[in-house]
């Protein structure tokens, strides 16, 4: 891609993070902000609007980092594993791994005596149901092949990305994290071969620009040598 095709993605995907952080932000801790509304307090209402707006650009950097690592991995698995079908298989065995840790392995580590497991079943179906839907449309943008690789990534990156605050377990930090990971991770994946396309049709301007004023000098000779 060219560089301000790659620019124009890294503003958006802040933009995107900065915005989703802001909304959330407010909705999770409505109790806490609420009389701010209530009184008119602006200058809170905007350190608070800042400081979500700080937290969702961070989570986007982290996402775009993921991204990137994402593409460098799915190129490693296509020329390791030679198919399609076998890196794809390969996918959803990882993806069935991280579900059943995300839900196995934070019950463990935080449920308290007697708690229900449903609330952990519930996060990880936060995860996944955005996820399905996020890979179907991306199926459905292009082709069959491209759902496995869309909710890896959007499942298990997105994890990945989304480790640090799973391990403090604090829910208003994990549900803002999370929420800002998926808008930032459904958009770069979705708009990823529409920016190839126009990469293509850049470069391919500029070869045909490029063609052109190197056969031009030879026009000018003949006309010349008449």
């Amino acid at each position: 891609m060219t560089s301000r095709i790659w620019v124009r993605l890294f503003m958006t995907t802040l933009l995107i993070g900065g915005i989703t952080s802001a909304i959330v932000g407010f909705i999770i801790n409505w109790n806490e902000y609420v009389h701010y509304f209530t009184d008119f307090r602006i200058l809170n209402i905007l350190s608070a609007l800042f400081w979500f707006i700080l937290w969702g650009v961070l989570y986007s950097v982290v996402s775009q980092m993921g991204f990137f690592a994402y593409l460098t991995v799915h190129r490693f698995g296509l020329g390791i594993f030679k198919s399609v079908s076998l890196w794809n298989g390969v996918q959803v065995v990882l993806i069935l791994f991280v579900l059943f840790d995300l839900v196995y392995l934070r019950y463990e580590t935080f449920a308290k005596s007697g708690e229900s497991l449903f609330p952990y079943i519930g996060l990880a179906a936060l995860l996944l149901i955005p996820s399905l839907v996020t890979a179907w449309y991306k199926a459905k943008q292009t082709n069959r092949e491209a759902f496995i690789p869309a909710l890896f990534f959007m499942i298990v990156v997105t994890v990945i990305e989304w480790f640090p605050v799973l391990r403090v377990n604090e829910p208003s930090w994990i549900y803002l994290m999370l929420f800002s990971l998926l808008a930032c991770n459904a958009y770069q994946i979705l708009i990823l071969h529409k920016l190839n396309i126009q990469s293509q049709q850049a470069r391919q301007s500029r070869q045909s620009s490029t063609n052109k004023i190197t056969k031009s000098p030879k026009k000018i000779s003949k006309k010349t040598v008449q």
